[in-house]
């Protein structure tokens, strides 16, 4: 049963890369492109200010290792569907770890609740916490002197989201034959929201969107980044996960469910035959 689980949640996992995949093509890549485009005339404004006060500083060209149009193509539909079948093989060791607890100490709980829960915990903890804690941005918004910072952060935060989520279905579960399932589950809640709240708060904050490029008079040569496009990135960055992480999670209830039919009747053949 444990390789159906996997299988099924790998065809999740690819399900839902697919189309999260053409969600992002549609919508997040035209940003992309607008972000990278502020990037180019800005080195190019960056370049002409240096140049106006007597630097010689030469920023050299170089050429694209790989194409505009094989980045938004191959490179991020190749790089989706690794992300999502990663995260269909996790979501299906974690539900075969957690349903052989819940299912053998609540016979009558149906696996696909159980799943559908899974979903919206792992949507939180690997995906919302941190996005909360240090929201993605397109290219061009951070300076290179701080990224390896700002990722030991954001993997800081990612690992200790899912540490704490899991600690806290482990009390919820230890609780609910002694307060409850509804008492136990706000608790274990309310413990998890405290433990990242506090991890956020010790961790580093990062606010590097671009400023406004100004000469030495104090005079605006060119624009800060575009706030209406760090926004949209976001917004459809999160829409892109909800879609990701909805199509996983209903793909494999789906599954669930065809298999518990087919149990089911293959338990009536076998009825039937003794018979």
């Amino acid at each position: 049963m444990e390789k159906k689980f996997i299988g099924a949640g790998l065809l999740s996992g690819l399900i839902a890369g697919i189309i999260s995949f053409v969600f992002a093509r549609l919508f997040i890549e035209p940003v992309v492109g607008k972000a990278i485009d502020y990037e180019g005339a800005r080195s190019e404004a960056e370049e002409t200010l240096e140049h106006a006060a007597g630097g010689h500083h030469h920023h050299g060209e170089e050429g694209e290792v790989f194409t505009r149009a094989m980045q938004e193509n191959l490179g991020a539909g190749v790089g989706t569907l690794v992300f999502a079948l990663c995260m269909g093989a996790f979501f299906a060791v974690a539900f075969t770890v957690l349903w052989s607890y819940v299912g053998r100490r609540y016979p009558a709980t149906d696996p696909r609740a159980v799943a559908g829960a899974l979903g919206v915990i792992g949507f939180v903890a690997v995906f919302g916490v941190p996005f909360f804690a240090y929201p993605g941005n397109p290219p061009a918004v951070g300076d290179d002197e701080t990224i390896g910072e700002r990722t030991a952060a954001f993997l800081t935060i990612t690992v200790a989201s899912v540490v704490l989520a899991i600690a806290a279905v482990v009390l919820a579960l230890w609780l609910r034959p002694r307060i409850g399932g509804l008492v136990s589950g706000i608790v274990g809640t309310a413990a998890y929201l405290v433990a990242v709240g506090v991890t956020i708060a010790v961790l580093p904050s990062f606010h590097e969107v671009p400023e406004p490029l100004r000469d030495d008079a104090g005079q605006i040569v060119f624009p800060g980044f575009p706030a209406d496009v760090v926004g949209d990135f976001r917004v459809y960055a999160i829409a892109n996960q909800v879609i990701l992480w909805t199509v996983l999670t209903l793909t494999f209830a789906v599954a669930l469910g065809a298999m518990s039919r087919s149990r089911s009747d293959g338990r009536t053949v076998v009825g039937a035959g003794s018979r």
